[in-house]
């Protein structure tokens, strides 16, 4: 089978990653980079001699291409993947999908109109060690789940058309809805604009999921350490996955509490706590950016609906909607129509 030609928009932050991938994957040609910078497309051309350069993504549309890649930002992604999908090309879009559930819906219309593939980049959802998460939580290893705990922070990068809650958080909400199979059902968000007076640059967000679930989610461009950490408290056993580590990604605590079964007054309130051992499980972690692109050529070739599709990338966004109501309005708790 002839190999799927791809384009890529936007050579910024995370295209260069993108660009390595299709380049390197059997079955996609990496044919053209766009990107409104010169001194990027000069690193294109450096890296990679045979590709195509442009300013003008509309070029694209007179090259015979299979699939386009939009990571922009997240200001234009609506009109971008909109015109690629106009022209018939099959869509693969960064997070966050668009900056308004309208506007996403439109796209997954349009899509489906003219039957074309439209994935969204929640990569954590192709990430093996979160899998493995998942699995160790199916069995009831960690008991009931009490509450998950995600934090997400570093120092920058600051971005000009969205806040901290849109341009970190999809990627944990996408891992709440991954790992919990359930939707939210409201959120309690409280952010700062500590840098910027017009801009939060730290959010705390509290999502309550089915079965008295709750998710506390801290995000932050504002923070001298880079973390990336999933904690879920169970009332057996604790795990802990953080993506920092280069090898002891999952860690599962035997501790935990047990309340007493019967009190008659202050001094007989006497909870057991247990300390046991931690057990790292062995992991064949790849690269999930690498299993994401492969992916999005598979549904191509097989006509199937992504893992990540524009219906998931939407349930994101309106999360995201009911978190910033909350946020711009006094932290109040939001419901949640999905």
């Amino acid at each position: 089978m002839d190999k799927i030609r791809v384009g890529i928009i936007g050579f910024g932050y995370w295209g260069p990653n993108l660009a390595r991938n299709f380049f390197e994957l059997t079955a996609s040609e990496l044919v053209v980079i766009a990107d409104l910078k010169q001194d990027r497309l000069k690193r294109v051309t450096t890296n990679y001699p045979n590709v195509i350069v442009t300013q003008d993504y509309q070029e694209f549309f007179n090259l015979g291409l299979d699939a386009v890649v939009v990571s922009t930002p997240p200001a234009v992604h609506f009109p971008v993947a909109k015109d690629c999908l106009q022209h018939n090309l099959p869509v693969l879009i960064e997070k966050p999908m668009t900056l308004n559930s309208k506007h996403a819906e439109e796209l997954i219309e349009l899509a489906e109109e003219k039957d074309l593939t439209l994935m969204v980049g929640h990569t954590f959802e192709y990430n093996s060690t979160l899998h493995q998460v998942k699995e160790i939580m199916k069995t009831g290893e960690l008991g009931h789940i009490y509450y998950i705990d995600i934090a997400r922070l570093n120092l920058g990068l600051f971005q000009r058309d969205s806040n901290v809650l849109w341009d970190l958080a999809p990627h944990d909400i996408s891992i709440l809805l991954f790992l919990l199979e359930k939707d939210p059902i409201s959120v309690s968000t409280y952010g700062m604009n500590c840098v910027f007076e017009d801009n939060f640059d730290v959010a705390y967000m509290n999502l309550m999921f089915p079965d008295c679930i709750p998710a506390l989610v801290h995000v932050s461009w504002l923070d001298p350490c880079k973390v990336r950490r999933v904690t879920v408290v169970g009332s057996k056993k604790m795990l802990v996955f953080n993506d920092v580590e280069i090898q002891e990604k999952i860690k599962i605590y035997d501790k935990g509490v047990d309340k007493p079964e019967y009190t008659n007054g202050y001094n007989q309130f006497q909870c057991s706590y247990r300390y046991g051992d931690i057990h790292i499980p062995k992991i064949n972690v790849t690269e999930p950016l690498r299993q994401e692109c492969q992916h999005f050529i598979d549904c191509i070739i097989n006509h199937t609906e992504p893992r990540t599709s524009g219906r998931d990338g939407l349930r994101v966004i309106k999360i995201l909607e009911a978190a910033q109501r909350s946020m711009t309005n006094g932290s109040t708790r939001e419901l949640i129509q999905l």
